[in-house]
């Protein structure tokens, strides 16, 4: 175990059955996470992106033990998450949380806010009706939402202010580690800059621990320490944010930042534009899996599996021939 990380996953699968006729039988798997390592400082934001179906929002349920593994392992300060009882998961709880992607879905609308907000307390502390207002009060002044308005309903607020109450109701319980799936993705982009800047406020001052999974790469550059890169359910990059978007290794990463539109109107922005379409995960091809669409494939490349090697500081890339 490396003390360095607070989260650490090990290998890590999670294959869903796919059953057909009328016994149910299990005909083949759903390959959504294969193998994946990785591991999260304290205090550190990881971004995760992706294409959306490579297994992103899969493995941060899996990473919370909101699914269980096929296989491997999550380190939690040192603690398998998924081999805890049920109490001790219970104590988990109250370090791991999620924020989740729509903010209209996530909320109860027959609960008040207050009520969201105060669940885990109730929950978790046992908390008296006037330790959960008071602290409701708290959270609700500290991600900017005027409290007087804790005795409404969610659908009287608008997308911004609903994913503000998924915000405070993830912190109700001052956790360490904070899943943020696709936080900011159903939100307008005048109100994506400011859940960022409020997820970077908290986390500064509540040392916060975040693994922030979006599509979104200029979002993901502005909020992450490190990103890591997934393809059909693999990590195929790893980098430090400022060195992957300066020099990406692998040709998917590259294909992926040559989308993002840059203010240079008087430059011709060179494209990559991947041939074909993003094979199916339950019939995932030989070798590498980016092999079918991509432009520097060699016959090596759809026969064996590249693993994910250091090829530098905080650096890592699994390519048969990383790009220099």
């Amino acid at each position: 175990m490396n003390r360095e990380y607070l989260i650490e996953a090990k290998q890590i699968k999670k294959y869903f059955p796919i059953k057909a006729g009328l016994l149910s039988r299990v005909i083949g798997h759903v390959k959504a996470v294969d193998d994946v390592s990785f591991g999260i400082r304290p205090g550190e934001t990881f971004g995760l992106v992706g294409e959306s179906g490579c297994g992103k929002s899969t493995l941060g349920r899996v990473v919370l033990n909101l699914q269980g593994a096929t296989s491997g392992e999550v380190l939690f300060d040192g603690t398998n998450i998924h081999e805890v009882n049920r109490q001790e998961n219970l104590k988990l709880r109250r370090d791991m949380q999620i924020i989740f992607q729509d903010p209209f879905g996530s909320l109860n609308p027959r609960f008040l806010v207050s009520d969201i907000i105060g669940e885990p307390l109730r929950v978790h502390l046992r908390a008296s009706a006037k330790e959960m207002d008071e602290r409701v009060v708290e959270l609700m002044s500290l991600v900017g939402l005027d409290p007087s308005r804790r005795n409404r309903y969610p659908h009287e607020f608008s997308g911004g202010q609903r994913q503000r109450i998924g915000i405070a109701r993830s912190i109700a319980l001052s956790p360490r580690f904070i899943v943020a799936d696709e936080a900011v993705s159903a939100l307008d982009v005048s109100v994506q800059s400011q859940v960022l800047n409020l997820m970077m406020k908290l986390q500064k001052e509540m040392g916060l621990t975040y693994l922030f999974i979006a599509h979104g790469l200029n979002v993901v550059r502005h909020i992450s320490d490190r990103v890591g890169v997934m393809y059909l359910g693999k990590m195929v990059e790893i980098a430090r944010t400022d060195d992957l978007f300066a020099q990406p290794l692998h040709p998917y990463t590259a294909a992926l930042l040559s989308a993002i539109p840059k203010p240079t109107p008087h430059r011709r922005q060179e494209r990559i534009v991947l041939q074909g379409d993003v094979p199916s995960p339950a019939n995932p091809p030989s070798g590498c899996r980016f092999h079918p669409r991509c432009p520097m494939a060699q016959e090596r490349c759809s026969k064996e599996i590249p693993e994910l090697i250091e090829v530098g500081q905080d650096r890592q890339v699994a390519c048969h021939f990383p790009l220099a």
